[in-house]
């Protein structure tokens, strides 16, 4: 008996680990083929012998810049069982750059009116108190349609697996992509057997803690990772602002009343004091970059996508980072070839760097 549970044992791993291609867990290898994925979004007109192609992946489709000059590609792996969705990040123009600036917060869960006769409804989270960046929910309201499209199509060849990057910017979109996927998936929108796992390389925040706990939950068990370079100063942006409306409903500053009502009168009124300034403090501070980054970067947004609904905004600022972190560390050999004196502000944030340290700490 203990031999024929064997033999069942062993032949049921080896059909699976031939039907299903990808694992969970960070993998540098697979990352490093990711990132110089990614980084052929800059075409031809950017050699970098720094992140050579990998010659595993052929790119099968190319999507037309869309929205606010968004762009991403689909690659397939030579053995057509796995795709990658390349999300493009930032670019050096001005609708890209509103897009990261267009920063208020709208429910993870909605609709956005994008023109006359186009609404992109979406559910990016199960919770009602998870809020996202709006400007990169433009930006996956005109990416959406044609992801699922050749999702679809890829299916239909026999992949059912698939790998989502996205660098800066594309790593924002890669995380609000892959929340996207899995309920549209939940309604029935896409096939339920397909796996997705997805890197999120020096991504800023992309939402609030709800949402970032509904993302590491659908994630869980190693399918989502954040890759951040520790002396890249973009993904400690967005700037977060927590005020008392940000907690669980169950918390102690609810009642700050009840819990001095046995202090004596001066001291009552001496803490209620300064808790009331600190609460309005953080409370004005999340209103001037709702206000900044909401309807004042929408009138610049307003004037390259006419169409565009402004949609309304909730009162939140309480931006957190999502998924599994992976840090890259830099050492003093990296500082030697990329050291902190320099004009260039997005010196660690670029591709080269981010690929010089996975490679030392992940590359065999």
């Amino acid at each position: 008996m203990r031999i024929s549970a064997l033999i069942i044992t062993l032949t049921s791993f080896y059909c699976n680990a031939f039907t299903q291609s990808l694992r969970p867990g960070f993998n540098g290898t697979e990352y490093t083929d990711m990132l110089a994925i990614n980084f052929q979004h800059f075409d031809s007109a950017v050699i970098n012998p720094k992140i050579p192609v990998t010659p595993n992946y052929t790119v099968s489709y190319r999507s037309p810049e869309l929205g606010l000059k968004n762009r991403w590609n689909m690659w397939y792996r030579n053995d057509n069982k796995v795709a990658v969705i390349s999300l493009r990040g930032t670019i050096g123009e001005l609708a890209s750059w509103m897009e990261n600036y267009y920063a208020a917060m709208i429910p993870a869960t909605g609709s956005l009116q994008i023109n006359d006769s186009t609404t992109f409804n979406y559910q990016l989270a199960a919770d009602s108190n998870a809020h996202v960046h709006v400007g990169w929910v433009v930006g996956l309201a005109h990416l959406a349609p044609g992801i699922t499209e050749q999702i679809r199509l890829a299916y239909q060849k026999g992949i059912h697996e698939f790998i989502i990057i996205g660098h800066s910017q594309g790593g924002a979109l890669a995380t609000l992509t892959r929340s996207y996927l899995f309920y549209l998936t939940e309604k029935g929108g896409l096939p339920k057997d397909i796996v997705y796992k997805t890197y999120c390389s020096a991504s800023p925040k992309v939402g609030n803690l709800y949402y970032a706990y509904d993302f590491d939950f659908i994630t869980r068990n190693g399918w989502g990772f954040t890759i951040v370079n520790a002396a890249d100063w973009v993904p400690e942006t967005l700037f977060s602002v927590q005020t008392l409306t940000d907690f669980n409903p169950l918390n102690p500053f609810l009642n700050v009343n009840g819990m001095l009502k046995k202090q004596p009168l001066i001291a009552r009124w001496y803490i209620k004091h300064k808790f009331n300034r600190l609460k309005n403090g953080v409370r004005k501070a999340q209103g001037r970059f709702e206000r900044n980054l909401g309807g004042m970067v929408y009138k610049f947004v307003k004037k390259i996508l006419p169409q565009l609904r402004e949609p309304v905004y909730v009162h939140d600022n309480n931006y957190q980072r999502t998924g599994v972190p992976i840090v890259l560390q830099p050492d003093a050999a990296y500082y030697q070839v990329y050291p902190n004196e320099t004009a260039n502000i997005f010196q660690h944030h670029l591709f080269a760097p981010y690929y010089l340290l996975a490679k030392k700490y992940y590359g065999e």
